[in-house]
């Protein structure tokens, strides 16, 4: 049916029923954790390592181990601030997450 509309339900044979070019603007909607990254390079972001110490600055630089590299960092153990330094760096099997921060 020419002009017709398909629904995004499951069709049984593993397909979602969309047109390739719906399913096209679907794919291009999700992002990756690369393309999270790559967007918050020289952002503020927030660095919570496997023992609860969150890392707050500007991140500078990762590689594909997660290790990091931060600027202007701000430590936090309980949510209190505890150092800060100009230059931090974290080695990747540290950390358990990385958020943008909110902008102010």
């Amino acid at each position: 049916m020419a002009g017709s509309k398909t629904t995004d339900t499951a069709a049984g044979d593993g397909t979602t029923g969309a047109t390739p070019s719906e399913q096209a603007s679907h794919s291009s909607k999700k992002r990756s954790p690369s393309d999270f990254l790559k967007s918050v390079l020289g952002r503020p972001v927030n660095v919570r390592l496997n023992s609860g110490t969150d890392y707050r600055g500007v991140l500078a630089c990762l590689d594909g181990y997660m290790n990091i590299a931060m600027e202007q960092t701000e430590e936090y153990v309980d949510k209190s601030l505890k150092a800060k330094y100009g230059d931090c760096f974290i080695r990747g099997n540290n950390v358990l997450y990385i958020s943008a921060q909110r902008r102010k």
